[in-house]
């Protein structure tokens, strides 16, 4: 077997170049710089226009955010279950197991708004091509109990990730994966201090430098002086676990150490797969030429428009000396008024061009599966024809949707890798089978690892119609009696009642009794409940405004006065 790999900064950075060379190979960083620029609007990027108007169409953009918000939902869960081969377990030590998981994992998406995170990352992969996650673990992070320490994911662009083998996309399979970061000086060294990297060492050899990768290095330098601190992940071929090792061109930041993770800590997605390459094609760069297109037809209908639209009054200067533009000015002639001024009628623009404007914009966008249905320009008769129109829209992003979505699977694949190897001992939280409240344990993360599980991504449908739908049926069985009334409550949407829990636990504890009395409740008008007044107890009157007299005879005596 070979010998561990040993890095060292000049090892590190070799690989990392050979990396910069591939992508600038297949022109990476020059096409994500114009696929930004196109889609935040900067469309005449280095064009000399001469005081010519420059107008900016930008139909890209509502067609890019359509598609990433067609792909991506808020409504994503991660489902753990035990696999059928530690069936011979105790089925109910392993359901407890896998609700423990699955609590974690919610807990992670919140914490980590995962949400928000899986729409930056499909929106990097339709305009920059890739898309990716980063997860570490906060050994720092307060999580408010005795242990500390949370797993925490960030979202990479393409260009700070370099694989190993550029010509395979699969990240598992990967020799290495080295993660370039822009740190300002003081903080590289700073963490270096941290991580027993002698301060005279860290101070001379960690200076500031250029991005490689990025064509204005005077953009780079705003905000002080920034260096490449470069993070190279590897397998170790022995232990089969990751390592980590960070450095910048000359120095070490932080040495060998082992992750005690048996999966790399990244997600990579391509909008649209290229073959023998790790980096895809992005949604945005064959429809810019669609959109230069259109931005030239405007641009040059502007200058037909703004030089030849109006009409021009040519005179004879022989018996007009100057022309009086003014309204109801008299303008005086030597000789006859025949012939002596003609109104010039101006060019008409073919109306061709804006024929042509609106079929580059409609065809992009139904190509796209962006027509005029699936973003909301008509109008649909039904409830049954807005789903079956926004399903039939929906079609077309189906295996993008799906490649999401196997993403944000491995994402809880590496969550589970992190439990198991960080989390140690912690409270969390179980059914309790005699009771609605929850038990609270002592529970040993580090099981995980001996333990095999299977990771099912379940997605909701967060449209609008399924919610109506959803209540509407759960409505017709609570009036028909086919369900009871907790059962209802505990089936809503999310959000449609306030404080759902508290009022499950009070219906759940004011049941009907076998003998068909009520017990004592307050809600339900038991033996606890406060009484209403009887007629004759008399019914309190608070005098208002009217006659003062008798309101305070009322207000003294509690009763009506007979009428004199």
């Amino acid at each position: 077997m070979r010998n561990t790999y040993e890095p060292t900064p000049q090892s590190v950075y070799k690989d990392y170049r050979a990396g910069l060379d591939f992508n600038n190979g297949i022109e990476l960083y020059r096409n994500v710089e114009t696929n930004e620029n196109f889609f935040i609007g900067k469309q005449w990027e280095g064009v000399k226009s001469n005081g010519l108007p420059t107008p900016v169409f930008n139909f890209l953009k509502r067609v890019v955010l359509f598609s990433v918000a067609n792909v991506s939902t808020d409504n994503l869960k991660l489902h753990a279950e035990n696999m059928p081969s530690t069936g011979e377990r105790d089925p109910h030590t392993m359901e407890v197991l896998t609700d423990i998981i699955n609590d974690q994992f919610a807990n992670i998406f919140e914490m980590n708004n995962i949400g928000s995170c899986v729409r930056e990352f499909a929106r990097n992969a339709a305009v920059d091509a890739d898309g990716c996650t980063y997860t570490y673990f906060d050994p720092d992070a307060d999580i408010g109990q005795t242990a500390k320490g949370a797993i925490r994911t960030e979202v990479l662009q393409n260009t700070q990730v370099t694989f190993g083998n550029p010509n395979c996309r699969d990240v598992q399979s990967q020799p290495f994966i080295i993660i370039d970061r822009r740190m300002l000086v003081e903080d590289a060294i700073d963490r270096a201090i941290a991580n027993d990297v002698s301060e005279s060492d860290a101070e001379s050899m960690i200076q500031a430098d250029d991005k490689e990768n990025l064509s204005d290095s005077n953009l780079d330098r705003l905000g002080g002086g920034k260096v490449t601190v470069l993070l190279r992940l590897w397998r170790d071929k022995k232990t089969g676990t990751i390592h980590g090792y960070e450095c910048t061109k000359d120095c070490v930041v932080r040495e060998d150490w082992d992750l005690g993770i048996k999966l790399y800590p990244v997600t990579w997605m391509n909008w649209d797969y290229v073959q023998d390459c790790y980096h895809g094609q992005a949604m945005i760069t064959g429809l810019i030429p669609n959109q230069i297109f259109v931005n030239k037809l405007f641009a040059m209908s502007m200058i037909s428009l703004m030089t030849l639209a109006y009409p021009k009054v040519v005179f004879d200067r022989t018996r007009i000396v100057k022309w009086d533009n003014r309204v109801g000015a008299a303008i005086g002639v030597n000789g006859s008024v025949e012939n002596v001024s003609k109104i010039v009628d101006p060019a008409t623009i073919s109306p061709q061009i804006a024929q042509f404007i609106d079929l580059a914009v409609s065809y992009t966008q139904k190509f796209l599966g962006a027509s005029d249905v699936a973003l909301g320009d008509t109008r649909p008769d039904n409830t049954s024809a807005i789903i079956a129109l926004q399903r039939a829209a929906a079609t077309p992003m189906e295996l993008t949707k799906q490649n999401l979505l196997q993403s944000v699977e491995d994402l809880g694949r590496i969550y589970m890798e992190f439990m198991g190897e960080y989390y140690g001992t912690r409270f969390v939280q179980i059914a309790n089978p005699y009771d609605t409240d929850k038990l609270v344990i002592s529970f040993d993360f580090s099981i995980l690892k001996k333990l095999p599980f299977q990771i099912k991504l379940d997605v909701g449908n967060s449209s609008y119609w399924s919610e109506i739908a959803s209540q509407q049926t759960l409505d017709n069985l609570l009036m028909n009696k086919r369900i009871s009334t907790v059962e209802y409550l505990k089936r809503l949407p999310a959000g449609s009642i306030t404080d759902r829990e508290s009022l499950i636990k009070i219906m759940q504890q004011t049941q009907t009794l076998p003998d068909g009395t009520i017990p004592d409740s307050p809600l339900l008008g038991g033996a606890g409940a406060e009484q209403p007044p009887s007629p004759d107890s008399g019914i309190p009157v608070v005098g208002g405004r009217g006659n003062h007299e008798l309101q305070r005879k009322i207000n003294e005596t509690g009763t009506v006065p007979q009428a004199m």
